[in-house]
């Protein structure tokens, strides 16, 4: 009889301990899978970015600017080719609310014009950072591609300051464009003023930097627009050499907010060392590059 009674004791012992378990619940105590620390660590998601769709790019250039950026275009003789030289062609994408373009390519008497213009849509995939500041850092990296150089009259100002500036980086070496400039610019001074004429435009009329109508080499050379945009900048290459016709490339690229647009502008003469102008070439650029920015605003 005693075992009898020792049993119903431990039974007696076990229930009330379950009930003690149990009853902690019930005046507002946390069970034991809660976890106080949840509601402190959520997050707001960081805002969308402007843009959810992208315009059409072949379609939103207009007829007029066509004809300046490409003179051969009204030269064409038939008017299907013409309409077709007109409509561009689309550049292959599997998403056109993430990423689309158009090139036009058209030869005239006097030289070979291409466009390309491009519209990519960025989007976040970290609900922390905004579709605008990944922009942002995308398009900080496609500036620091373009390798411009740094501006003369910072250059200028640092050698006042007895900083020894250059056109240089953090390194201290000369940006490849910045020399290229300067190289080309010291031998068309020498070359004028030995008083012997030059034999090809090439060796007098040189790069983006060079100056023409009155325009310096800083208003030229690959730079950063402040005027255009979030943030934008322009770039000018001159390519080949005075046994062949120099090819010159304008890029103009800019964002605004979560979208990224790239203006690439080329011309090649069809005339062996006649060189395009920069200063008409960076200014059709920029007017188109202004007129797509009207067009996302609206």
């Amino acid at each position: 009889m005693q075992r009898k009674a020792y049993v119903t004791g431990v039974a007696a012992l076990l229930a009330a301990l379950l009930a003690g378990c149990t009853g902690g619940s019930d005046d507002g105590g946390a069970t034991d899978d809660s976890n106080p620390g949840d509601a402190g660590t959520a997050t707001a998601a960081a805002e969308p970015g402007r843009y959810r769709t992208l315009p059409e790019p072949c379609g939103v250039i207009d007829e007029d600017t066509l004809d300046a950026l490409l003179p051969g275009i009204k030269q064409i003789p038939d008017a299907e080719q013409q309409e077709k030289a007109y409509e561009g062609t689309p550049t292959l994408t599997f998403d056109t609310d993430r990423k689309v373009g158009c090139r036009w390519k058209v030869e005239s008497t006097e030289a070979t014009d291409h466009l390309f213009v491009d519209f990519e849509r960025v989007v976040s995939y970290d609900k922390t950072v905004s579709d605008d500041s990944e922009a942002e850092q995308l398009f900080a990296k496609q500036q620091e591609a373009a390798d411009l150089p740094v501006p003369t009259s910072s250059v200028a100002a640092d050698a006042d300051s007895g900083e020894g500036g250059s056109s240089a980086g953090p390194s201290g070496s000369p940006s490849p464009k910045a020399s290229a400039s300067a190289s080309t610019s010291t031998s068309s001074t020498s070359s004028g003023s030995s008083g012997s004429p030059s034999s090809s435009s090439t060796s007098s009329v040189p790069s983006a930097s060079s100056s023409t109508d009155g325009v310096t080499s800083a208003e030229l050379q690959p730079r950063v627009l402040d005027d255009l945009g979030d943030e934008a900048f322009l770039d000018d290459e001159l390519g080949g050499s005075g046994s062949t016709a120099q090819q010159r490339t304008v890029t103009v690229a800019f964002r605004t907010s979560n979208v990224i647009v790239r203006i690439v502008y080329e011309e090649q003469p069809a005339t062996v060392g006649a060189v395009p102008d920069s200063e008409e070439m960076q200014d059709s650029a920029r007017n188109l590059a202004a007129q797509l920015a009207d067009a996302l605003a609206e």
